[in-house]
């Protein structure tokens, strides 16, 4: 009964750039209350946090602003965080094509751009750890997780490199689920900070 009445859990959208109006919306549908972040403050008001995609070197720049990094190295060692193509580029432990400051919290090296420019994006259909069969994934300008660390569960795949994988309280994908119609990916998310909001509890 206390599952029930349970108020949804507030996921913010760190909205500097890329898509966080579909990610929103994709909260949304998977049942959690959507927020966006510009400031660093406004993450102590959240229970978890996704971080789109974009360019992550825009993404350094900016959060180099009014000590937001640091707000959010504190945050993602905390709370459950998710993030997509730049976003899994920032938690990564190590950047490579090029090298490149991180959050350094996902036990994984990305390589940066591996599948190519915007002309080479790509929507695939590919199996995945997640109830429901295969799912749907779009890549644009998107990173490969060229290595993984024993603690790290590969969720999906692409040519035999991890495409959508979990650590602890991180979730990473190198794909764009906010641009699918599938919300499997979300819903996984928001399951993930209610695991950890009753554990908290």
């Amino acid at each position: 009964m206390a599952a029930e009445t349970q108020n949804p859990p507030r996921i913010g959208v760190l909205a500097i750039q890329g898509d966080y109006d579909a990610h929103a919306s994709a909260l949304r549908d998977a049942g959690a209350e959507a927020i966006l972040v510009r400031k660093p403050e406004e993450l102590a008001s959240i229970d978890g946090l996704i971080i789109p995609g974009g360019e992550s070197t825009t993404f350094l720049k900016f959060l180099a602003r009014d000590r937001f990094l640091d707000a959010l190295q504190s945050f993602v060692r905390q709370k459950p965080t998710f993030g997509t193509c730049a976003g899994c580029i920032l938690l990564a432990k190590e950047v490579r094509n090029p090298s490149q400051e991180s959050l350094a919290v996902l036990n994984a090296t990305v390589e940066r751009n591996a599948y190519g420019r915007q002309l080479d994006s790509a929507i695939i259909q590919a199996p995945t750890q997640l109830e429901g069969g295969p799912l749907e994934m779009v890549y644009i300008r998107a990173p490969r997780i060229i290595k993984t660390g024993p603690e790290v569960e590969v969720l999906a795949e692409r040519d035999g490199f991890p495409t959508l994988v979990r650590q602890k309280n991180i979730l990473a994908a190198t794909f764009h689920p906010e641009l699918s119609t599938d919300r499997r990916v979300h819903r996984f998310f928001v399951d993930l900070v209610r695991s950890q909001q009753n554990q908290s509890r």
